[in-house]
């Protein structure tokens, strides 16, 4: 890369896509600054600037450059940004947290613990640690559970977040997990931490345990229907897991799992939670059979961009019909 002009674009389109979330374009514009060592200076240039948004997306740079490097120069920057106190460090601190949750590196997963820590010491409020849960799993490791462990015993139950269903995941085996997410007297907010961290990354080993809590959200599909609340999350999240792993979770479901996470669908439709019921429609449209989408047309929101998803699914539904 020349200086000048070319280094002034390369951070203009980056910070643009990242601007927009349009991680698949910042990574291309990552890929095209040149050399390593060229780009990493180009990215640790914009981590001076002012502008919140100019430093996330150098953050994101280095995350996609990956390395002990970058996640030895973003725990530093982590240092500067906490020590800001306001709302732009703050975000610029959730960016170097999903940075590093995605580089495959040591350097990575010690600053992440060493994070962990702090908070652990401060009292943390839930917001703060659930960024920290979900890298953490992204990078987790045999090592990880009793430090957690720690964690939890200085901190505030209420204050746990998703590092609750971190802990679970990390020391329940598949089979444990199996027997957990059906077990009634396990708390639902449980078991909706677990399955939101779930979201960060889904292991083909966990993709057998999924059956367990469709299972689950089916013994509490009447209060999810009726109520705004804690089985309407947990049902909104499930959705949200398994339409974000749909190809390789779909297949894999068992005929009667997948006959019994239809009929769940055609129950949540009808939720007065909006996302419970917009997530049911879309998972109705993998599941689904022909005669569902009379359902979803009697149901179908009344703001446009919620009835429109609600016409798609019906109409991929009625074209399975005419096929």
């Amino acid at each position: 890369m020349t200086r000048g002009t070319d280094v002034e674009q390369f951070q203009a389109e980056l910070v643009d896509a990242c601007s927009w979330g349009e991680e698949e374009r910042a990574r291309e514009v990552v890929s095209r600054i040149g050399t390593e060592s060229s780009a990493r200076g180009a990215l640790e240039a914009m981590l001076e600037d002012s502008d919140a948004l100019v430093r996330q997306a150098a953050v994101f740079g280095l995350g996609v450059l990956g390395g002990s490097a970058s996640a030895r120069r973003l725990e530093q920057q982590l240092a500067l940004e906490e020590a800001r106190e306001d709302y732009d460090g703050d975000s610029v601190v959730e960016e170097i947290i999903r940075a590093l949750g995605r580089i495959e590196d040591a350097d990575a997963r010690r600053a992440l613990v060493r994070k962990l820590e702090r908070l652990a010491a401060a009292g943390p409020e839930p917001r703060d640690v659930n960024p920290v849960a979900t890298a953490l799993w992204k990078r987790r490791h045999p090592d990880l559970l009793p430090i957690l462990r720690r964690s939890l015993d200085q901190m505030d139950p209420k204050d746990w977040g998703l590092l609750e269903g971190l802990h679970v995941l990390l020391e329940k085996t598949p089979d444990e997990l199996l027997t957990w997410a059906r077990e009634p007297s396990v708390p639902v907010e449980r078991k909706t931490r677990v399955v939101t961290v779930l979201d960060a990354e889904l292991p083909l080993a966990l993709v057998a345990t999924l059956p367990s809590f469709i299972l689950a959200a089916a013994s509490m599909v009447e209060d999810a229907v009726r109520h705004e609340g804690e089985a309407s999350r947990y049902c909104d999240r499930l959705f949200s897991l398994l339409l974000l792993y749909k190809e390789q979770v779909f297949p894999s479901l068992p005929e009667e799992v997948r006959t019994e996470l239809r009929t769940l669908a055609r129950r949540l439709v009808v939720s007065v939670d909006p996302s419970c019921s917009l997530g049911a429609a879309v998972v109705l449209k993998h599941v689904g059979r022909p005669e569902d989408a009379a359902l979803l047309e009697a149901h179908r929101p009344a703001e446009p961009t919620l009835a429109k998803v609600f016409e798609e699914a019906s109409r991929v539904l009625r074209g399975f019909s005419q096929g």
